[in-house]
Formats: structure tokens, sequence, C-alpha cells
């Protein structure tokens, strides 16, 4: 009877032919199920019999004929009979023993080829560890060949691994894979002697004439590896091999650029492979933005297919659209880079010009039947492997109805054989594309539903864990094509926009879609989701869970629903395997996700846990309608073995997880009341996070501790891409952003709580200061610190940060514990290093603070001093400090003061006796440049109050707040110290570099006009002026107070205010002043180093303004009139001015040749004592 089966197969019976029913009746019998009643023993030897029977059946076929027809003995291909009765013959034995029997009858009889490969192929699809099995097999017969060099042997290597390579690289290595990994190295077989290389080459020869295209092309592109002194050998078979390819009227140069070389497939015609290959270019140029390396070097390299298929296969003509697409983008790239003859060019311009005159709208209609042609099949195999799956008897055709929808995608995708599956595992995904094609959307659907279906439709007869390996099967048979970018697009959409509308049986079915999407997460690629999920490129498990949300009542809901089917399909389905390959198929975030939701809605998930049953997790109550979620997500925490699984380091939810995910929250749509939301923070910071132990994600019970893991997690919140969800400015809206209302509400409350503890003892404040100021510093040191603008925004908006939280806590944050000496001032130390350091460079107000920050400093430093035994001297000494340590408090507060003073009066109001007297300098200061500027005031105008920087710095905001209106005060200045004026200028030069750099904001004209009338005063008066450009931080005294008022960003701009005032400047300068020429080449070659670095960039904005402000020059008419002034001064000049220019020079001086060899040429025209200390001056 097996015989007559097999002949009848052989001769192409009918389908429901008499043959064809008793074949399939006949075959019914030879099952596992029949032989219950036999020994192990015997029934296994019967189906080895049975086995050898098939594999010997008349053995026709000669091998070369294999080598030729092997392609149609695929496991689709088969007839559907043989497979069946492989997979019968499959249950009884092992996967072991199938090989060892299959290698037995090859080493003893003639076989039949076309049943051999055919049970190969069935062996490959069926069972999983065939790809191992059938790998080491091979291997162990390619080195016997070579030993004994056997040709035998070697034939059947090469049509095994060529059998097996046809199911698809998802079940084993593609032939171009596995050829050069065994003959690709010098540690190949082939690389003992010459006589095995005479062997390979001589066996490789001998298969031309019976090689399939493919197998050609894979010899010669990728050759094993030759040692130079043979390489003849190679050569004369790559002859062979490209004269066979002429024969066949295939060109190796007309080979696509992303042909795949993995079957023995038809080549494609050059033009359709062309076609292909324009796609994979644009996909890998959108993703990448540059040009494809394999497009750079077939232009180069296959210039004749670049020109005769590529390029017109990608500049077919058509409407342009309004906005460049890709494929706009990909052709101007190539245009840029001289890859496009220029006729080649015109003539696609001329034809889309010609296209876009044509009415739109025609040939959808056909390209819809197009699409629609190809999904008949494929929907008819999804029915047929449905259909299987509700049929108990059918359990063993469930493999090869997979094999069949694998086919038949391929089809509807419109793939080869060649292109299914391979570029996937070698190439990273980027779901940030546009809207996949309309087949391939309908593809992806229709895969998901059936998926869904399958699922419910299996867990109607069976548990997860006994409805064996479909599902596993079926991700990796549609996830080995190029449609897993598509899939994972779709199943993005579904999850992040349309997850609260899916029904139960979707949630199900997309839930167990993500674990083994996940279970075979290291053959896929690393997804870029992009945002709001990290920029950084996710795993498949990391990728799901970065798609929950829990921002709103609905996105929790429905992350609970997606984190409970997971998690208990999961626990349900790998409940006998090892916690390995539990761990693989789900992500540590999704399993945090569902433990912050559960404690976050059910109260009762708060209370200590009672253990609950060593049963099932809940899935049949998920499938069986309708769902109860919340009942089944409580089940589900209380199950053993998921708390046993929260016991892992990686799965426990830790406190800074859980402030990830609250700040996250939308209050407005949360689905806790307000009062239900304070409750739960007070619960899970009180009573949860805060007296659990580090190791677990707690706190240790150190209420600091969890302030600083707070404020960390705020700012890592604020920095990252979630929070331009809710907010554009987080530096200055913080408490703006959805969640961090509450949360910052919790910071403050926390703060106050410490300062309400033990009273901290006199003197330094214990391990480094305030925990915020210690989480500031540690932050900023891993910022970048440059000049480049990204580092400058970057820490601008850190710093945006910092200030809005020290402004949302208590002002006596900023002013510490006062210090050990006596008498006893407030410690203020920490806040005066924040400002030196890093908020001086946020000055936007005139070189000063804002008043928010300095309002809220004199608050808390005020409510301190009100705490010491003499809150006035306290005052006093913290005041006086701040002139040395920290002097831009104190111009700031000048600045306010209008503002400041009122409310500094009131809180002092109580206190007997007169108020601080640095306070009082403060308001004599601003009466005194009141009185300067009014025009009543008497002449001549009272003197300044000591210090002078801080009249001066009071002076120079009154002109700022009188404007151009009133500046006839300035007209006394001569009446005043030398010091006064120099400080005044250089606020002055402060407010000049501000209009360069936000002209917007500061008008250019005023700060000129008052810098040219101070500058007009201290040449009058012959007062020092160049130093202000020279301030180094080695200065003491006045110039180390001077470089702490001012921005540093302000101080390297000085060139930019110093030649803005050339018409200002004395004529006789150069010559009475023995540093002029000093300063001025200085200024010069750093004004050059600005406009090279691009820094000088903000002021070229004023060449728009040019008539208004009338006739004055960008940076590039600056340094010319610089240069031309210098030249000109440099002959001028007495020969003392060149003391300490060679310095200078040695240091930027080659910037411009012209201007050294002046210099030099001067200096040696004029040699004296005075510079006979410095015979080398370049």
């Amino acid at each position: 009877m097996l015989a007559a089966a097999l002949e009848a197969l052989a001769a192409g019976m009918q389908e429901e032919s008499s043959a064809h029913r008793a074949a399939r009746h006949w075959f019914s019998v030879l099952s596992g199920h029949t032989c219950g009643g036999i020994s192990t023993d015997s029934s296994k030897s019967f189906f080895r019999h049975t086995l050898t029977q098939i594999l010997t059946h008349k053995p026709v076929l000669k091998v070369s004929d294999a080598i030729q027809m092997q392609r149609e003995w695929s496991f689709a291909r088969t007839h559907s009979l043989l497979t069946s009765l492989y997979r019968r013959l499959f249950v009884v034995l092992s996967p072991e023993e199938l090989v060892g029997h299959v290698q037995e009858v090859l080493e003893t009889h003639e076989v039949n080829w076309q049943h051999v490969l055919s049970c190969v192929s069935a062996l490959v699809i069926c069972f999983p560890e065939a790809r191992r099995l059938v790998t080491d097999w091979a291997a162990r017969w390619l080195a016997r060949a070579f030993e004994n060099f056997d040709l035998d042997s070697m034939v059947t290597v090469f049509l095994l691994v060529r059998q097996a390579a046809l199911e698809g690289p998802s079940l084993f290595p593609s032939y171009a894979d596995w050829f050069q990994a065994s003959f690709g190295s010098a540690r190949g077989p082939h690389g003992c002697s010459k006589k095995a290389l005479v062997f390979l080459f001589k066996f490789l020869s001998d298969l031309v004439p019976f090689e399939a295209p493919r197998y050609l092309q894979v010899h010669i592109l990728h050759p094993p590896l030759v040692p130079s002194k043979y390489r003849s050998l190679l050569t004369d078979y790559v002859s062979l091999a490209r004269t066979r390819l002429a024969d066949l009227k295939v060109s190796v140069e007309n080979m696509g650029l992303y042909e795949d070389l993995s079957s023995p497939g038809d080549v494609a015609e050059p033009h359709s492979q062309a076609s292909q290959d324009v796609e994979k270019a644009l996909a890998v140029f959108e993703h990448t933005g540059r040009i494809p390396a394999a497009v750079m070097e077939a232009s180069i390299f296959r210039r004749p297919y670049y020109v005769s298929h590529f390029l017109p296969a990608l500049l077919t003509p058509r409407t342009l659209p309004r906005v460049p697409d890709a494929r706009a983008a990909f052709v101007e790239a190539l245009k840029r880079a001289d890859k496009i003859p220029p006729s080649l060019y015109a003539a696609y311009c001329q034809a889309c010009s010609a296209a876009e005159e044509k009415p739109a709208g025609l040939g959808m209609k056909a390209d819809s039947s197009c699409t629609e042609g190809p999904l008949g099949p494929l929907t008819a195999a999804l029915q047929e492997l449905r259909a299987a799956m509700t049929d108990p008897t059918q359990y063993d055709a469930i493999s090869a109805r997979v094999a069949v929808v694998s086919q038949r995608l391929s089809s509807a995708l419109g793939l080869s054989e060649d292109d299914a599956g391979s570029e996937v595992a070698k190439a990273q995904l980027s779901v940030l594309v546009p809207e996949p094609e309309q087949r391939e959307q309908k593809v992806v659907d229709l895969l998901l539903t059936s998926f869904c279906q399958n699922l419910m439709a299996a867990s109607s007869f069976a548990p997860p864990d006994r409805q064996g390996s479909w599902a596993t099967r079926f991700v990796t048979a549609t996830c080995g094509h190029r449609l897993l970018p598509a899939m994972l697009a779709r199943l993005r959409q579904l999850l992040r926009h349309q997850g609260p509308s899916l029904s139960a049986s979707h949630v199900l079915g997309l839930a167990a879609l993500a674990v083994h999407l996940g279970e075979a997460g290291p053959a896929l690629p690393d997804v870029h989701a992009g945002p709001p999920a990290p920029a950084r490129r996710l795993s498949i498990p990391d990728f799901f869970s970065s798609l929950l949300t829990c921002g709103t009542k609905a996105s929790t809901l429905f992350c609970l629903r997606f984190c409970t089917a997971a998690i208990s399909y999961s626990l349900c389905k790998f409940s006998s395997q090892s916690r390995d390959t539990l761990y693989s198929c789900l992500s540590p975030g999704l399993i945090k996700k569902f433990q912050f939701i559960v404690l976050r809605v059910f109260s009762e998930a708060r209370d200590p846990l009672s253990w609950g049953d060593t049963a099932s997790p809940p899935w049949r109550s998920l499938y069986l309608p309708p769902a109860d979620w919340q009942q089944a997500a409580l089940c589900l925490w209380r199950h053993r073995t998921f708390q046993e699984l929260l016991k892992e380091k990686g799965f426990h939810l830790t406190y800074r997880d859980w402030l990830q995910l609250e700040l996250e929250i939308q209050p407005d749509m949360d689905s806790l009341s307000d009062m239900e939301r304070r409750e739960f923070h007070q619960w899970a910071i009180h009573e949860h996070f805060l007296p659990e132990p580090s190791a677990a994600g707690g706190c240790d019970g150190d209420l600091e501790t969890a302030c600083t893991v707070l404020v960390d997690a705020l700012l890592d919140f604020c920095r990252s891409s979630q929070s331009h969800e809710h907010s554009e400015d987080c530096g200055s809206a913080l408490g703006g952003c959805a969640g961090n209302r509450d949360i910052l509400s919790r910071l403050q409350e926390m703060v106050v709580d410490l300062e309400q503890g033990p009273a901290a003892p006199l003197g330094p404040p214990p391990s480094g200061g305030h925990f915020l100021f210690r989480i500031f510093r540690r932050r900023l040191q891993a910022l970048a610190s440059s000049w480049d603008v990204a580092s400058r925004l970057q820490r601008q908006r850190e710093l945006l940060m910092y200030r809005r939280i020290l402004l949302s806590l208590p002002p006596s944050v900023l002013v510490g514990s006062s210090r050990a000496e006596q008498p006893a001032a407030p410690n203020c130390d920490e806040f005066f290093h924040l400002v030196n350091s890093e908020l001086r460079n946020l000055c936007l107000h005139g070189g000063a603070l804002t008043h928010t920050i300095i309002a809220h400093f004199f608050r808390g430093l005020l409510n301190a001093c009100l705490r010491c035994r003499d809150p006035s001297q306290a005052a006093d000494l913290a005041l006086t400090w701040c002139q040395t340590e920290c002097p831009l408090v104190l111009t700031s507060a000048l600045l306010w003061w209008p503002r400041l003073e009122r409310e500094l009066c009131c809180r002092w109001r109580g206190v007997p006796g007169p108020p601080p007297r640095e306070l009082q300098r403060l308001r004599e200061a601003q009466q005194f440049a009141w009185s300067f500027l009014s025009p009543d005031a008497a002449s001549p105008a009272p003197p300044a109050p000591s210090p002078a920087w801080v009249s001066a710095a009071a002076l120079y905001f009154a002109i700022q707040r009188a404007g151009g209106a009133n500046r006839t005060g300035l007209e006394k200045l001569d009446c005043h110290g030398q010091e006064l004026l120099a400080v005044l200028f250089f606020f002055s030069l402060m407010g000049l570099v501000s209009s360069h750099l936000n002209p917007h904001a500061v008008d250019f004209l005023q700060a000129v006009g008052v810098c040219a009338e101070v500058l007009g005063c201290l040449q009058k008066r012959n007062a020092p002026w160049l130093q202000l450009f020279q301030l180094t931080e080695t200065d003491a005294g006045l110039g180390r107070v001077l470089l702490r008022l001012a921005p540093d960003q302000h101080v390297r701009m000085l060139p930019l205010a110093f030649y803005s005032l050339l018409p200002y400047f004395d004529r006789d300068a150069p010559v009475r002043e023995d540093t002029f020429l000093h300063v001025a080449v200085d200024m010069y070659l750093k004004l050059l180093a600005l406009f090279v670095a691009g820094e000088t960039s903000a002021a070229s904005t004023l060449a728009a303004r040019s008539q208004e402000l009338q006739g004055q020059d960008d940076p590039v008419g600056l340094v010319t009139k610089a240069r031309l002034f210098l030249l000109q001064s440099i002959p001028r000049c007495p020969r003392r001015s060149f003391s300490n220019m060679a310095e200078l020079l040695a240091a930027h001086g080659d910037c411009d040749p012209e201007l050294r060899a002046a210099l030099l040429s001067r200096w040696q025209a004029a040699p004296d004592a005075g510079l006979s200390q410095e015979p080398h001056l370049l």
C-alpha cells in the first residue's frame, strides 16, 4: 500500500480522486495515536522502517537532477499528503533519531532524492531544534568529505544545506551565509592543503553545468579564501562560472544593489530588481539622511547597471509633491553629489512637469486591483490555519498551515523567494516612517486580526501552556519578512492612540503577540520608536513597554488591561520553562507599570499581602466574556508566582521608578481625585518607599535621600522628551508640567519636615552642604562645559529648572545655618557659589539676577537674621561678606530696589532699632543715583557713597531706567572719582555687549551713547580705563569684583565692545597711552578668534538694521575697520608701546600675517634700550 501510494503521488494524482482518497485513508493509519497499544520500541522500529521505504522508493533521480530540481521540493511545494505522512512519522521519532536515521539511510542505500530533500524540509519546518541538528550534521559530513576527498559526501552536504535554506532564514541560515562561513576564512576545511583546494574547486567546477544562477553568483561574490600562490584555482573557476552565467544570459554586473543570494530562485530581470533596489535605497536614505553606501559604490564600480537600470527606475516621471518627500530629497542628494547625468536629470524634470499637467486620479483602480489580488490566497490560508486550530484532529497540520501562510504572505507582498526575510535579521528598524503602503497596511491588519482570532479559538480548547508552538511559529513566519517595520508601526498606532477603544479579544491577542515577539527578540533588530520613547534604540519588549502610558484615566486603564493580559499569558505559557524564558519575553518596564497602576488604583493592594493559591494565573477569566479586568489584575497581583517574580531586582518597582511614572500623570484627567491622589502620594512616600531598604529600591528611612531622589527624578523628567508633551518650557514653568504640580508639593512638604527636624549645629553644613546644592553640583559636573551653542543652551535649560525649584521651596533653603564664629551670621556660601559659577551666566537684565531669585534670597536672609540674637548685626555681617564673595547679589538688589525696598521694610518693621547699616548703604546708593540724574539737583553733585562700585551700579541702572530721554546728569561725572567712572564704564560696556547679543531687548544707540560719554570723561581726566579690557581671574580687589558682576560670555565679547567705540577714542590715545597698542592688538586678535568661532553671529542681525543704527557695522565691517585702525596706528606708536608684544603675537600672531609683519617692521626700524630685553620678538 505504501509503495502504491508513493507511486500515485509521483504520477500526480488529482485531488479527491479515488487514489487520493485511498492514500489519505491509508496514511491516516500511520499515526502514533493508533499505535498506543504497541510497545514504544516496536512502534519506533516500524516507523523507522516506513521512513526507510519512503526515502529509498524508486531511486531513479541522479544527483544532477536533484541539484537542478530541489527548489521544487520545498515544504510549501511538496504534496500535502506526503508532508502529512512525514508529520505522522515524526510523532513517534525524536528529531535526533530522525536525523540519525536519515543519515544512516544516505550512507547505506540508494535514495530517492526528492523524498530525502522534502523530508529535510519537513524536519526544518516541524522541529525548532532541526536548525542545530542539520547544521551539525552538515559540518560533520563536510569535514569527512575533505578528510577522505569524498565527492558523495560533498554533494550530500551541499544538497542538505541548500534544501534547508529554502525554508527561509528564520528557520535556517541562507546558503550565502553558510558558504561564506564555511569557506570564507583560513579556518575552513579547504585551507589545510593544496590538495583540499583542488578538491573544492574541482567539485564546484563539476557543479557549474547544473547550477542555478543564484548559486553561481554566491560563489563569485563570496568566493572561498585562497592563498595568493593558489589564486589561479579561483580565477579559473570564476571565469568558468561567468561563462556559464553569460550562457544563461545573467550578468553579474547587472545584479541589483541589494539583491539577495539566499536561495536559488530565478534571477530577476534588471528592471524588476532595480525597482526593488530603489525602494530599499529610499528606506535607507530616509532613516539615515545619507546616500546609501551601496548606491555610491554602484555609481563607480557597477556603472552600467547604475546608469541603465537603477537611475531610470528612480527617475520615473511623476507629479512632484509640494512638500518634497523622501524620493525627491534622494534625487536632489544624488544631483548635488554629481551622481545623475545632467541630461538625464533634465529629462526627468521635464517629464515631471508634463505629468503635472495631466488629470490626476487615473490608474487608482488598477493599483487597487493589483493590491487585492494576492490577498485572496493569503486570506484562505489564514482561514485554513484557524480551522486547524479549532479541530483537535488537525493539530499536527498546524505547522504545515503556518508554512503555507508564510509562502502566501510573500506573494501578497509581491516578494520573490530571495527577498523574504533576509534583510530584517541584519538591519535595525525604525518605525518613524510615513504611513505604510495600502497593500502592506491591509496585510498587517489581516495578520493581526488572524492572530487574535486564533488565540481566542485556541484558548477555548486549551490553556496557553497546552496550545503547542503555533503562536511562536506564526510570529516567526510573519516577522521573517520585510513586513516587520510596518507591523511594529501599526502596533504603535493601535496601542498608543487606539488602546482604550480596543475590545477584550484584541487586547488579549496583541498582548500575546507582544510576548511572542519578545520571545523572538534575540533574532529581531532593535527598534527606534521616537518620542516620547527614549531616544536610544529599544529591544522588542522595551518597545512595547514604551507604548503604554499612564497619563490619563483612559490610558491607565488600558495599560492595566494590556499588562494583566501579557503577564498572565506569559506566566501560564511558560510555567514549565526556565525563568530566563519568562524574563526575555517581558520587559521590566511593563511589570513595573503593572505594579504602579495596581497600587495606585486599588487601595486594597496597599495592605500587607495575603498569599493567594498556587493555581494558574487568571487567563481563563480574561478570554471568557465578559472579562473582569479589575478582578483579574488583583488575582494576578496576589498570585504567588508573580510575587516571587517581583523579588528579582530588575522587576521590582523602586522609588525612582514610581516617581518617573507618577510624573506622567495629568491631574485634570486622572482617575483619582485631588484628595485621593494626595493620600496615595503620602502612603507611597512615607509608608511604602521611605521605610524600604535601599537594596529594595527604598530610602532606608532617610527623608533627605527621599528628597534627593525626588529632585533628580523631577529634573530628569523635565529634561526628557516626555515633558515636551505637556509644557514647551519646563525651565520657566516647571510647576506647569502635568504631573509636576503635585510632586512639587510633596517636595515642599518633605523639605519643611526636614527643616523642622533636629536643630542643626553651628558650623559648616555636614556632608558637603544642603542636599539641593549637592544635586545641582553633581548634575552640572556631568554636563558638557564648552562654548558651543548646544552645550550652552543645555546648561541654561538645566539652570532654569534649578532656579524654578529653588523658588518653589522655602527661602530658608538659600541660607544655611549660622556660622560657628561669633558674632554669628547666616551662612550663604552655597548660594553664593551657585550664583558666581552658574546663575551669573543667566543674567538677562542688564547684568543682574531676576527679581524673583533676589527677593527669595532676601526673604531667607532676613528670616535667618531675625532668629539671631542681634538681627541687625547678623544682616550686616552677611551683606558685608556678600560684597567680597558675591557682589552680583547686591547689584541685582539695586536694579530691583524700587520693588524690593517695600518688602524689606515691611519684614523688618517689627524689629526694634534701626534697619541694618548695609541695607541703608543700598538705599543711599539708590538715592545718590536718583539725585544725580535729577535736573533739579544741586551742582556740584553730592559725593557718592562707598563702596564706589555699588554707587556706580546704582547709577548705571538709574541711567537704564531713564533711557534716552534723560541723560543730562552725566555732565556731572567730572566731579566724581576715577573708581566710580571706571566701574560705570564697565557696566556700560556690559550693556553695549548686551545690545550686540540681544539687539531686540537692548537699544544699541543708547548703549553706545552712555559708553561714549563715560569714556569721554575718563579720557578727559587721563584716568586709566584700558585695564578693564584685561581683567583676569587672578586679579585682586576691584578687578575680582568686576569679573563676578559680568556673565562669562559678556567678558569674552569685550573685543566687540572695544572696537564698537573706535570712533570715540581720543586720537592721541595710541601715542599717549603706553598700553593702548598692546590692548588694541589683543582685542583685535580676540575679535578675529570670536569671528572664526562664529560667536559674533548674533551681532550680524544689526546689519539688517543698518539704516536705523546709522552706519553701525556688522562683525565683518568691524573687523575690517579694526584692522585698518591698527595698521594706521602702529607707525605712530612710540617704541615703549611694544613692550610685552612678543607673548601676544606668539599666541595669536598667525591670525593676521600682515599685522604681524607691520609690528615686526616697526620694532626693527627703531630699536632702543626698552626693547633690548626682547631680542626675539616673534
